[in-house]
């Protein structure tokens, strides 16, 4: 005996309100199956559910369309801020520096590694030490470092902080849009149990068969438990 399956899923409780919707534009308020209150709820609730459903996938894939450009700016600065510290730790390493530099640059004099860039965070705040400490060298009479030059690792560095910011615009419209619809989710699925109630209720006294059919137009969906599938498959195998 199949059983009846409230939709878990938008887009099947969008379907769920359509097929109830488009038989209350199509009947009489005397033929149909459910209130006309409940039409009237549902009529004017379902848009607004829809569109929240839709702002919410529109929100999402912006995010996740933008989030490969922004990975480009976040390996370019990532790239561009080690290799400066590279160049740093070399003219170090030849005596050209002191190792006591390497703190005007915000790192540990005896830290000969590229600090941690794997996070946002980490990029934001290195990347603002290395540039603030190369341009403070520069202009005390420092010879500036090359390959790369500061300059390119600042563009690249300023390219990825725009990138982060609109990334974060996005992030926060996705949510928000996310927050709406969950809190649309619960009218959506006491308007469809209350409506498919009244519909299954309407057709109580007809043979199960004839009901099922009926309710399904309004568009109650009933599923086979996976014992039954297996046992009506049987059946039919067994009758061909």
């Amino acid at each position: 005996m199949p059983y009846r399956r409230l939709p878990n899923t938008d887009s099947a409780r969008i379907r769920a309100m359509k097929a109830a919707l488009d038989k209350g534009r199509t009947l009489h308020p005397s033929k149909l199956a459910y209130s006309q209150a409940m039409y009237v709820k549902l009529k004017t609730f379902m848009p607004a559910f829809e569109k929240a459903v839709q702002e919410q996938r529109i929100a999402t894939q912006l995010q996740a369309t933008n989030n490969k450009q922004y990975l480009v700016f976040v390996k370019k600065a990532q790239m561009y801020l080690s290799h400066f510290v590279q160049v740093l730790n070399f003219s170090i390493l030849r005596e050209e520096l002191p190792e006591s530099i390497r703190t005007l640059y915000g790192l540990k004099t005896t830290f000969k590694k590229v600090p941690p860039l794997n996070t946002e965070e980490e990029i934001i705040n290195t990347g603002k030490e290395i540039i603030e400490g190369e341009e403070k060298r520069t202009r005390r009479g420092g010879t500036p470092l090359l390959n790369p030059k500061i300059s390119m690792v600042k563009m690249h560095y300023e390219k990825f902080m725009d990138a982060c910011h609109h990334q974060k615009i996005l992030k926060d419209n996705s949510s928000r849009a996310q927050m709406k619809v969950a809190s649309l989710r619960t009218k959506a699925d006491d308007i469809i149990l209350e409506i498919w109630n009244d519909i299954e209720l309407q057709y109580e006294d007809v043979p199960s068969k004839e009901k099922r059919d009926t309710c399904i137009e309004y568009g109650l969906v009933y599923v086979y438990r996976k014992k039954e599938v297996h046992k009506t498959n049987s059946f039919l195998q067994l009758s061909a």
